[in-house]
């Protein structure tokens, strides 16, 4: 019991020296991205497959688990390409410090490696264009907000109709659009609601605002070992 005791200590040491934060954040925001896609996914799945998907019990339940792991897996794995790309750019900065634009080249970066590859997994397309819906509302917002000077701030089925409208007649071009969208829509979503988030937090929706600040703002805080991996605050 004097083990435990001494080694919960020298832990509790450890989570709370300074030169240890950064890292930490890290750890933090894996486990905030987690937990936050799992209570958002596994009620959601419960519902629309047990309520609209054919098949036995257990392969519902299945079903179920494995969406909310892939979005607990898909927001954890995000925020730690985010967090961790924010920490090398501010330590590779002149002056040290966060730059404007740090937080659309993180986003660009963790889209792509999370999102942007993962094209045929509708967890990952629902999350985007989530994302992505959300940005088109902030933009609209910040479109006719008045200027003013940034202040650095803290941490079913259907048939589809057949043809197109042809807007790309050159087919090089065309088969080029097709294989490069998914990535460059799902990269530049992600770029573009995380510099939303980090400079412009007023216009984004308030349940998309709330879910960021707990995974990416609240990650950066803790005041003991169970704070850090057990209890959010």
């Amino acid at each position: 019991m004097d083990r435990l005791h001494a080694l919960e200590s020298a832990l509790e040491k450890i989570v709370l020296d300074p030169k240890y934060h950064d890292i930490l954040t890290l750890v933090k925001g894996i486990r905030n991205g987690m937990v936050y896609g799992a209570k958002v996914r596994f009620p959601h799945a419960l519902v629309m497959i047990f309520l609209f998907r054919s098949g036995t019990f257990r392969q519902k339940t299945l079903a179920v688990l494995r969406a909310t792991k892939q979005h607990a897996r898909n927001l954890g794995f995000f925020a730690l390409v985010y967090k961790a790309a924010m920490l090398l750019l501010r330590h590779t900065s002149p002056t040290g410090k966060e730059r404007h634009y740090d937080s659309f080249l993180a986003g660009l970066l963790g889209g792509y490696i999370v999102f942007a590859r993962d094209i045929h997994n509708p967890v990952s397309q629902q999350i985007v264009i989530y994302v992505f819906a959300r940005v088109c509302l902030a933009l609209a917002k910040l479109a006719v907000m008045p200027r003013k000077p940034v202040h650095h701030q803290g941490h079913g089925h259907y048939h589809a109709a057949s043809g197109g409208l042809g807007l790309i007649p050159n087919e090089e071009l065309r088969r080029a659009v097709v294989r490069n969208g998914w990535p460059a829509f799902a990269a530049l979503s992600w770029a573009a609601v995380m510099y939303v988030f980090r400079w412009h937090p007023e216009t984004v929706q308030s349940s998309l605002r709330s879910s960021m600040s707990y995974i990416y703002v609240q990650s950066d805080h803790w005041d003991s070992l169970r704070t850090l991996i057990w209890h959010n605050k």
